[in-house]
């Protein structure tokens, strides 16, 4: 089993960096052999806030955070 970490520091929008490690985190979980943990510091700590509005064109990380932790992530 391998474990991975994946850290967030940056908000839920304005960058891609956020979505690029949420996007990484759901390709892991399709791994039979991939443990995956988030760790939420700074400002991507907005994105596990519930009833986000999200800006026209962009994606929703709530949602995206909620299904990555539901699958088994362990988000702190």
């Amino acid at each position: 089993m391998k474990n991975w970490l994946i850290i967030l520091n940056e908000g839920p929008y304005g960058t891609e960096r956020t979505y690029n490690g949420l996007r990484l985190a759901m390709a892991l979980q399709k791994r039979s052999d991939c443990q995956v943990k988030l760790f939420l510091m700074g400002d991507a700590v907005a994105c596990a806030v519930k009833g986000q509005t999200t800006p026209q064109g962009w994606y929703n990380v709530e949602r995206m955070l909620t299904s990555i932790v539901r699958k088994g992530a362990a988000a702190t």
